[in-house]
């Protein structure tokens, strides 16, 4: 379930609230964007190869397919994956997180029991955190301000001197029109009938 940052109070009427553990909340139906933090299990890093980060962003791919919502961003580094999504046409966040996760897991225990010659569960079968941080993005402002947190992550890692060096991000849609393997900023919204604001 979703942590909401705390500068997150105020929401207008027409959202619905769900109560999680903890006193957090989840707040979803106003058709706001979400900026989602999910990290690997005690932050390990399972997303390390490019083999991994590829079957992450096809099961993103399916999944966003399957819900219909728009992607508007994302990256994925070798312990944690940044989201900026819309609400799903079909059910919630919460759900594609869910189906998300769930996914990505399921073929990538697969992959690796395979690769040992063993089909038995095991300790390292765990490979997300329980929980995911949502933070709602009101306005433009706060969009872009979260896609360039995104696509300087990176380098901001080191993992490359620039941000169109990282195959597993939003970055090159944005600066070169690429289509790469998650379709970003689907042009069909009308089609999908992605929920707006009033």
């Amino acid at each position: 379930m979703p942590d909401v940052h705390p500068s997150q109070t105020a929401l207008p009427h027409k959202c619905y609230t769900s109560s999680v553990p903890n006193r957090l909340h989840r707040y979803y139906g106003a058709g706001y964007s979400h900026f989602i933090t999910t990290s690997c299990y005690q932050r390990q890093p399972l997303l390390n190869t490019p083999q991994n980060r590829d079957l992450f962003l096809e099961v993103l791919e399916q999944v966003r397919r399957r819900y219909h919502f728009v992607v508007v961003g994302y990256v994925v580094m070798p312990e944690h994956v940044h989201l900026l999504l819309t609400e799903p046409e079909r059910d919630n966040p919460s759900v594609v997180m869910q189906a998300l996760k769930q996914g990505f897991a399921r073929r990538l225990i697969a992959r690796r029991r395979r690769a040992a010659g063993s089909q038995t569960a095991s300790q390292h079968d765990r490979i997300w955190q329980h929980r995911f941080y949502d933070f709602v993005v009101f306005s433009d402002e706060k969009r872009v301000e979260k896609l360039r947190y995104m696509h300087r992550n990176p380098v901001k890692r080191g993992l490359v001197q620039e941000p169109q060096e990282w195959a597993w991000s939003s970055f090159r849609h944005y600066a070169n029109d690429d289509r790469g393997p998650v379709l970003v900023n689907e042009p069909r919204k009308a089609e999908m009938r992605i929920r707006k604001i009033s």
